[in-house]
């Protein structure tokens, strides 16, 4: 599949935009996993602990393979707890629960193996190397990992991190703009999975917010459009999370969720719609991106996002009883053979 190429190809240093990505699956341990990413693009293994792995020093930085739960890694408080370790007796204490409790989580990992995913999170790569990603997903695919798909009880999704080729609002806001106009679309042709859909990890924006951030009227500063999603997306679980980039932008913003340990402030958006779907063997973060390329090129076609905000706008203010059988028909029509 050729690579789309981006209305923006460049950051606002002027250097290659970079995006990272995140792949869950089953049917391959981290250790194994660790081992295929070495194989494939370089680098240092090096073990933090038994389920989690780190391969080093690759051609674009470090990519960190793990269990996808908190419980199945050593808890890092109680590593450090040394506040009390002024006699040996007490150092000695404090060895033997850090024993235990490092012999406990790699139990819990050993046994959760295959219920939970594991989780490859790549360091961000140029936007044309994309389809050096998809070598790894191949192989990953050649060594029994499992996607989507493989079982009822796997919600696994992949994540894109796409660089902001701006930080300046009218930019954000586009690019929100033509998310929310675009969302149907890509859900149709993502074909989320019915897991993914009942979990709440990639919930669509609500109504109320899409024709507020639609109206032609609205044209806020950056803290107003911060302030104003904030109110109503107060939750990390969006199908296009905001927060990293909303924290780089305005890192005294005092909301919690912006200073919370789970939003790691960065200039990209964080894009968790699409399914992990490793049994196709021709998908991969190609096929991704160039989904997410047709949102940025919306936002880049002011005229053209303005006549699709416009309509959008129209269509719900129509009376429910005109609107809802024609999208049943249109649902209808795009599903018969």
């Amino acid at each position: 599949m050729a690579l789309k190429t981006p209305p923006a190809e460049v950051n606002t240093d002027g250097q290659p935009r970079r995006v990272g990505v995140e792949i869950e699956f089953a049917g391959l341990p981290p250790r194994d996993t660790a081992q295929l990413v070495s194989d494939v693009f370089g680098g240092e293994l090096n073990v933090v602990s038994p389920h989690r792995l780190q391969v080093n020093d690759t051609r674009w930085g470090n990519f960190s393979i793990e269990l996808d739960t908190q419980y199945a890694h050593p808890d890092s408080k109680i590593l450090d707890d040394s506040a009390y370790l002024d006699t040996e007796w007490a150092r000695q204490q404090h060895q033997m629960r850090v024993e235990f409790h490092q012999k406990t989580r790699e139990l819990i990992g050993d046994m959760v193996t295959g219920l939970v995913p594991t989780e490859i999170v790549c360091p961000p790569v140029p936007w044309d190397a994309l389809p050096k990603l998809d070598e790894l997903f191949e192989a990953l695919r050649e060594h029994g990992a499992k996607g989507t798909d493989a079982s009822l009880l796997y919600g696994f999704g992949l994540h894109l991190n796409p660089e902001a080729a701006a930080l300046d609002v009218d930019y954000l806001l586009s690019m929100l703009r033509a998310y929310v106009l675009l969302a149907p679309w890509l859900r149709e042709e993502i074909n989320v999975d019915i897991t993914r859909e009942v979990l709440p990890h990639a919930n669509p924006f609500p109504k109320e917010y899409a024709l507020k951030i639609l109206a032609a009227s609205y044209q806020p500063d950056l803290k107003t459009l911060i302030d104003d999603y904030l109110y109503d997306n107060p939750t990390r679980n969006r199908e296009l999370d905001m927060l990293p980039l909303f924290a780089h932008c305005c890192p005294d913003h005092p909301h919690k969720l912006l200073h919370s340990k789970l939003t790691k402030p960065r200039p990209t958006f964080h894009y968790r719609l699409p399914n992990a779907q490793l049994s196709e063997p021709n998908w991969g973060a190609v096929t991704e991106w160039n989904r997410w390329v047709s949102v940025e090129e919306l936002a880049a076609d002011s005229d053209k996002l303005a006549k699709r905000c416009a309509a959008y706008i129209r269509d719900q203010n129509r009376p429910f009883y005109i609107r809802w059988p024609e999208h049943i028909r249109r649902w209808w029509q795009r599903r018969r053979p």
